[in-house]
């Protein structure tokens, strides 16, 4: 089992809690890089909610 594959494992049913931490880092990325990179911080929240946050449920499987 790769480490992906657990990570999706612990937090599943826990969608809302890993927003909540991927909010929080992203904001204090954004915070010590004073805004510079907040375009690409953002663009890795999303992609981080899509696999590990609420975001996965709201969406069928990919093929």
């Amino acid at each position: 089992m790769s480490m992906m594959d657990k990570l999706k494992h612990m937090m599943k049913g826990h969608g809302s809690q890993a927003d909540k931490g991927i909010d929080k880092s992203g904001d204090f990325v954004d915070d010590k890089t004073q805004g510079k990179y907040s375009g690409q911080v953002d663009t890795g929240q999303d992609k981080l909610k899509d696999e590990f946050g609420t975001g996965r449920e709201d969406r069928p499987p990919q093929p």
